[in-house]
């Protein structure tokens, strides 16, 4: 029961960090407010932070360890934890960068309005594919799960990493704040796939290695 309890609260506050994500996003960052290039550097730390333990904790090694501190079964779950609560506090201690990159109305905003639902829906889609519960780590992984190739992840090999590029790049009103969160973003990933490819590698072996020569883009169609 205790396990099921830390299980549920890890799912609860992974649905927060999102929700409160998406509303700096969306509300906090949407001001433009004097620029502040010094706040640029406070922002690439935080946001490292948060980047370094998506990167270090889905290591092998590192969750060889973890399971010496916690059952293994509660492993994706302590992940969970912690990524939520630092994506929580990136948002919360983020310095405002200010300054306005560009303001698009008309139908061009709403072409960008576009481009970011078909980001919220690939997303959608490829979490959906993996199962959200797994992701929020509720459902304890099972270690005979198979590749995924159903949905967006035909047509890109990280889905969630394409529509999240898609929602933080296709603002109408891009400020700052926006563009240096997804700045940031597209680093990070860029970097980070290799990474997590090779870790899958080791986990599906041949599998993926034909999932590779199927869908050759890693992220952007045509383009990486």
């Amino acid at each position: 029961m205790f396990e099921g309890l830390v299980r549920w609260a890890g799912g609860a506050v992974f649905v927060l960090a999102l929700l409160v994500c998406a509303y700096s996003f969306i509300a906090v960052w949407s001001t433009s407010a004097p620029f502040d290039a010094a706040a640029i550097a406070i922002d690439v730390v935080l946001f490292s932070a948060f980047a370094a333990h998506h990167s270090v904790f889905a290591r092998d090694p590192v969750k060889r360890w973890l399971t010496r501190l916690v059952p293994e079964r509660l492993v994706r779950s302590v992940y969970v934890w912690l990524a939520s609560l630092l994506l929580i506090g990136v948002c919360a201690a983020w310095q405002p960068v200010g300054g306005e990159i560009y303001r698009i109305r008309g139908w061009q905003a709403i072409a960008l309005a576009v481009v970011q639902l078909a980001g919220v829906l690939i997303i959608a889609g490829a979490v959906r594919a993996i199962d959200a519960l797994d992701l929020a780590g509720i459902r304890p992984h099972a270690s005979t799960d198979s590749l995924q190739f159903r949905g967006p992840y035909r047509w890109v090999r990280h889905p969630l990493y394409l529509g999240w590029l898609l929602a933080t790049f296709g603002p109408a009103h891009m400020t700052g704040d926006r563009l240096v969160f997804a700045g940031i973003s597209l680093f990070y990933l860029v970097i980070a796939v290799p990474f997590e490819e090779r870790s899958l590698i080791g986990t599906f072996g041949e599998q993926y290695l034909r999932y590779r020569e199927l869908v050759r883009w890693r992220i952007v169609p045509y383009v990486y």
